[in-house]
């Protein structure tokens, strides 16, 4: 897959100091799938949840959330934001 935003995740992602090495292998592993549909992303990340259009992944342990849209036809992946478990109770998809 091709991760697009991947600038703006690592922006993100670093105002919480304890998530660069699980954001870094997060982006190995999807640079390297190949995804389908959202059962073999669950093969993967089990945890992966489908809502409203976009992918959310449990990140660090369900301590965030980093929100995503596939484009499985094209092998893309948009990155959109990465929230906290408490931000995202309050995220308006």
């Amino acid at each position: 897959m091709e991760l697009i935003g991947q600038y703006q995740l690592r922006k993100d992602a670093a105002k919480y100091g304890d998530t660069h090495r699980t954001i870094e292998a997060w982006m190995r592993v999807v640079e390297e799938a190949e995804w389908s549909n959202i059962t073999q992303v669950r093969k993967t990340y089990p945890s992966a949840d489908y809502v409203k259009g976009r992918t959310v992944f449990n990140i660090k342990g369900n301590s965030y959330r980093l929100i995503t849209v596939i484009d499985y036809s094209l092998q893309i992946i948009v990155y959109e934001t990465f929230l906290t478990h408490a931000e995202y109770d309050k995220y308006q998809f």
